[in-house]
């Protein structure tokens, strides 16, 4: 795990990039968070050559590193543009090569995970990139196993991001895994963005945008956010909505790609995340206050959601030195 601002993450920019996965990169790993009283990461940006051309020629990016920088990157961030038929430099393709060789983690945002199987990395292995360019990536890398329609795939120490807000998505996911969902809430809230949207929704809405009355889930979702200790149901959140069941399933399938059940079960155990890292050393508390109710649950799901027991997941994230949770 990154350790305040040792973990050095690295962007490479290339001809042609888009500015928006750039600035969110930045805005996830490179901003400074006095309020924190550490930085994350130690964030740099670096290019081929000391000027480079962004998408459509909108403005020229001048005064970042050189190439040499992603020597130094225990994360590399790779490029994506939108030209995705033009074979990347070789000069490029051997700098993402020998970050992964030494045990660089690799973040491929949009486009970006044509260049990690055009470096030979991907073969066998997930990854997402954006629908529009799913035909064209399993013609050109067959051997990659790719999830078309999903947010995001995190594959350990390759991760990739289907499209551009999605990007943000991933970058959270990161902080989240890396620092806890205290320290992702906080970077959440600071970009007006929704904390935690699993990698595993889907990139678009499945039916157009109807000329009705506000159906938004904002309302609900957040009245059931503020009782996540209390025993909700779906039809609790139906109730709540004025809507059937039947109508609320359809709404959460088509806005959030996942059920009401299973998008309640995750809002829990973020919050006993949380606790845990907050302090709260009593299982059956967490358990309690999260809406999961046994200790043995707990267990079950933080594990299924981080792969650690409660006790290791509070010597990881919360700064406790002490040796188990109790029940």
């Amino acid at each position: 795990m990154p350790q305040g601002s040792s973990h050095r993450v690295v962007l490479i920019v290339d001809e042609n990039s888009n500015p928006f996965e750039m600035s969110c990169a930045i805005e996830v790993f490179g901003l400074r968070r006095p309020e924190l009283g550490r930085e994350l990461y130690d964030f740099r940006l670096c290019a081929a050559g000391p000027e480079t051309r962004m998408r459509e020629g909108f403005f020229t990016l001048t005064g970042v590193a050189g190439l040499e920088a992603a020597e130094e990157a225990d994360t590399l961030i790779v490029p994506n543009r939108p030209d995705t038929d033009t074979p990347r430099a070789p000069r490029m393709l051997d700098a993402v090569r020998r970050a992964h060789a030494r045990g660089a983690r690799l973040i491929g945002f949009c486009s970006g995970a044509f260049t990690i199987a055009e470096a030979g990395l991907l073969d066998g292995r997930r990854a997402a990139c954006h629908w529009m360019w799913a035909q064209s990536f399993r013609a050109r890398f067959p051997e990659v196993r790719l999830e078309p329609d999903v947010l995001f795939v995190d594959d350990g120490d390759i991760l990739t991001a289907s499209g551009s807000a999605s990007a943000l998505d991933l970058g959270l996911h990161v902080v989240r895994r890396d620092h806890g969902a205290e320290i992702a809430n906080h970077v959440a809230r600071r970009l007006v963005f929704a904390a935690h949207r699993d990698g595993g929704q889907r990139q678009f809405v499945e039916r157009p945008v109807a000329a009705v009355p506000d159906e938004s889930l904002g309302p609900v979702l957040a009245w059931a956010q503020e009782r996540l200790d209390q025993p909700l149901t779906v039809a609790d959140l139906a109730a709540r909505a004025r809507v059937s069941p039947a109508t609320l399933h359809r709404r959460f399938r088509a806005q959030l790609g996942t059920t009401p059940l299973a998008w309640l079960t995750a809002e829990r155990v973020t919050l006993a995340r949380r606790l845990i890292e907050r302090g709260e050393e009593r299982l059956d508390v967490v358990a309690a206050r999260s809406g999961l109710g046994t200790a043995a649950n707990l267990r079950a799901r933080l594990r299924r959601e981080t792969g650690l027991s409660p006790s290791a997941y509070r010597r990881r994230f919360s700064g406790a030195t002490g040796e188990a949770l109790t029940a």
